[in-house]
């Protein structure tokens, strides 16, 4: 008897989001912890959750003391409120999120100035940074150090350890504290392939986020000495970061610290792909020195266009300027989406350079 052949429907692809690790959703683990975590009020120091995740933090870290906040950002400004008085400066690379997207905090919040200097590929040189520090009655006196590791803006990049010594030393010469934005430490030291305590002890406080690479919902760990930790509590409770049953959260945050942090180095690999595929491509252009963790910049004209239309094929990434965009893998991003996304990213740049030497034409 005849049958007819099957018809085959046109495969229906998920987006590809590429904008940011920020992106990621918990896992299952993460899901099942916050539905069987033990709850109490945080705000009294009786979440059993959130002390956990704090132990947690602080064993791994190396140091004393950890503090479960809502945000990168307030966990960044509280440490630097609690090292500073208002007035003086903070050293910090250029390009720091610190300045760049904590949107006037520095200023609200503690009263510091920020004094950027340079960074070759995000890590400042020591020397550049001893340069920078001032204590004279002309000019407002350095109160604090602060790296970023990985560096976003620079691309991802990684400030070695040596490096990050070498500027504590600096710090410590002149009475100054130093703070790690340690928003993807874990990438930093993953890329190292060193311990987290080995990056975190060299600094007097690190933020170390968890809703990121590490794929948590939401929140980020302030660790530091037992005195610094016990101070910050104030500012917390200022900037109104004082949660209650704040253990639903703290438990995707035991998850992401205990076991999200060993497959970084799937998205190390699944970016340094994306970069090797995009220098093969006509009408863009990459540094693949830059590309040392989850992230690839690459260099486009008309960034702001070259995205929407890749937005509109199903990928979704950030045009970060005028001529660059910014890709970023995480754990939801399998080798096929890479492959995918390099495909569509060939096909519309293939499109936009047409589009680009047409407009030339009639100019």
């Amino acid at each position: 008897m005849y049958q007819a052949a099957p018809q085959h429907k046109q495969a229906t692809y998920l987006p590809i989001d590429l904008r940011s690790d920020t992106v990621t959703k918990p896992t299952a683990a993460m899901l099942k912890a916050m539905q069987e975590a033990p709850l109490g009020d945080d705000v009294y120091g009786e979440d059993p959750t959130v002390n956990r995740l704090q132990a947690i933090a602080a064993e791994l870290s190396g140091h004393e003391a950890a503090l479960f906040m809502p945000t990168g950002t307030m966990s960044n400004q509280a440490a630097i409120a609690t090292h500073t008085t208002r007035g003086v400066e903070v050293i910090a690379p250029e390009g720091a999120h610190i300045y760049e997207y904590e949107p006037g905090a520095l200023a609200v919040i503690s009263g510091a100035l920020p004094r950027l200097i340079p960074s070759v590929l995000g890590a400042p040189a020591a020397e550049d940074v001893r340069a920078a520090i001032k204590n004279n009655p002309h000019q407002a006196p350095t109160g604090l150090v602060v790296l970023e590791n990985t560096h976003n803006r620079a691309g991802g990049t990684v400030v070695g350890l040596k490096d990050c010594q070498d500027i504590a030393q600096i710090a410590h010469q002149h009475n100054l504290p130093i703070h790690l934005d340690g928003a993807r430490v874990c990438n930093a030291v993953t890329a190292l392939k060193i311990e987290l305590s080995e990056m975190c002890k060299v600094f007097d406080s690190v933020s170390i986020c968890l809703s990121k690479a590490l794929a948590a919902p939401v929140g980020t760990v302030l660790v530091g000495s037992k005195e610094f930790i016990a101070k910050t509590h104030r500012y917390r409770k200022m900037l109104g970061g004082g949660m209650r049953q704040a253990g639903v959260l703290a438990a995707a945050g035991i998850i992401a610290l205990t076991e999200m942090r060993q497959r970084l180095q799937e998205d190390h690999d699944r970016a340094k792909d994306l970069a090797e595929g995009l220098v093969k491509i006509e009408g863009l252009s990459l540094d693949m020195s830059s590309v040392q963790s989850n992230m690839v910049y690459f260099n486009v004209t008309k960034a702001d266009t070259f995205a929407k239309l890749l937005g509109n094929k199903g990928l979704f990434c950030n045009a970060v300027s005028s001529n660059r965009i910014r890709l970023v893998t995480h754990y939801q991003i399998a080798d096929e989406d890479v492959s995918r996304a390099l495909g569509i990213i060939a096909e519309t740049a293939e499109v936009h350079q047409k589009s680009l030497t047409k407009a030339m034409q009639h100019a």
